[in-house]
């Protein structure tokens, strides 16, 4: 009903539930019917004389009372009643939860059933699968670590390889070996949030060190490294979360040049750098300081985070020894099932179609970006799973989240990143995992008229 224009009530509720209980009313008055289209957002908003956040924050409202859905490139149509009502009765209610980093899920019927069918072969051999196995992963799961590893040119003797229980594991194995409590461990001076928590757990002193658009400066690491001894230095280096910035070939190598001058050890988290195609990215630190580096490839950004699973690749066969010892101890070994999903996955191609799939939705999930937020207003990448957004003049970070949180909409502050020094006014919006395309559009078209307007006007209220 394009000439709909609700009442709503003056009872002092704040106006997007006014506007809510209004289509609520209507749908019971019958003068809204199911499969009727709403009111563009920005038209019904000129129609009562109210901001356009206040009609989104409402459309919002009812559809997470089952009231209203949204359809791609379609609109706001009124909901089947008979599923309202039980939307209601169970309070189902979808929020855009963009605040974890992970790929978008696949949807095409042939990938999935591939997925299946992998998930079938491993099955016919379950027992196999149950038992206690040698740690590391069998021979043949690290003939198939092997295998993805030479997609970025790594061609490690299996000795030096290692299938682990996911990044988190290797990263505590590590930095057990490699760090005493206490003792300083460098990294990005904004990095990835896991490694500040298992840094605090292990009683390390992580030192963020300054940055530029290219990652660390070479000369900051030079200086901490003569000042102040560092144990090892964790860099995120490709596609790195949260700033989605790529260490380009050059700042590599000065990087590895500085790190061999004072013999540091690299811990290379290479969570994002299967995710380009091949010859599509910087050569890894394991091929320019083999010697140094720590390399884990996790498969969670690039096949699925439910695996816990990454290979591992150690400098040399006399580090495998310390590493063996203290991720056994601590996680006996990588589940063998997800090991054989995963080796079956990457040996009869779904593992390649995977990456192809999450390319494709993660590049259209960065064109919505470009086309709906204000030209300049972030860093991102058609790969990355999420954008950096430092805030305009006004907002803070804190009033900016918990704007978007009183709407559904879930986003991280800076604060989570930050390894020394001032957080600045940023945050990062994710916008893969389980959310639709849709649902990503909706959201970003709500981030982009709260980025454009002042905080007082975003808590208008009749």
């Amino acid at each position: 009903m394009s000439d709909w224009i609700p009442e709503l009530s003056s009872d002092g509720s704040p106006s997007y539930m006014a506007l809510a209980n209004a289509i609520a009313a209507d749908i019971a008055a019958g003068r809204l019917s199911t499969g009727e289209r709403l009111p563009p957002q920005r038209t019904l908003a000129k129609r009562l004389g109210v901001h356009f956040t206040t009609v989104a924050r409402g459309y919002v409202e009812a559809q997470n009372r089952g009231l209203v859905d949204s359809r791609v490139g379609q609109g706001t149509f009124v909901t089947d009643r008979s599923r309202t009502r039980r939307m209601q009765h169970s309070h189902e209610a979808r929020p855009a939860d963009l605040t974890m980093n992970l790929p978008p899920e696949p949807t095409d019927p042939d990938l999935l059933e591939r997925m299946q069918a992998g998930l079938e072969y491993v099955a016919e051999d379950i027992m196999s699968v149950l038992r206690y196995q040698g740690f590391g992963g069998t021979r043949e799961d690290k003939d198939a670590a092997s295998i993805w590893l030479g997609r970025r040119a790594m061609a490690p003797s299996q000795e030096r390889i290692f299938v682990s229980p996911g990044a988190h594991a290797a990263l505590v194995g590590m930095l057990t070996i490699l760090a005493e409590q206490g003792e300083i461990v460098l990294c990005e001076q904004i990095t990835y949030p896991g490694i500040r928590s298992i840094a605090a757990q292990l009683g390390l002193k992580l030192l963020g060190l300054p940055m530029d658009e290219d990652g660390i400066i070479p000369q900051a690491f030079r200086d901490a490294c003569t000042t102040m001894k560092p144990k090892a230095i964790y860099l995120n280096p490709t596609l790195q979360n949260p700033t989605t910035l790529t260490i380009p070939i050059e700042r590599r190598k000065e990087i590895a040049a500085v790190a061999r001058e004072f013999n540091v050890p690299i811990i290379e988290d290479d969570a994002y750098g299967f995710i380009p195609a091949r010859g599509q990215q910087p050569a890894p630190f394991a091929t320019l300081a083999p010697e140094l580096t720590w390399h884990i490839a996790g498969l969670s950004k690039c096949i699925g985070a439910g695996l816990r699973l990454a290979f591992v690749i150690v400098p040399n066969t006399r580090s495998a020894w310390p590493f063996a010892s203290t991720l056994r101890a601590s996680t006996v070994m990588a589940s063998p099932l997800t090991a054989a999903l995963a080796t079956r996955w990457i040996k009869d191609g779904t593992a390649t179609m995977l990456l192809r799939s999450i390319r494709s939705e993660t590049a259209e999930r960065y064109k919505l970006a470009t086309e709906i937020l204000p030209e300049n207003s972030f860093r991102g990448s058609p790969l990355s799973f999420s954008i950096w957004v430092p805030l305009p003049a006004l907002w803070t970070r804190t009033a900016f989240v918990e704007h978007l949180r009183s709407t559904g909409i879930g986003v991280v502050a800076s604060d989570a990143f930050v390894a020394g020094g001032t957080a600045p006014e940023a945050v990062r919006i994710c916008l893969g995992g389980p959310t639709k395309r849709q649902e990503i559009k909706s959201a970003l078209e709500y981030i982009e008229h709260a980025m454009t307007e002042s905080p007082a006007l975003a808590s208008t209220f009749l």
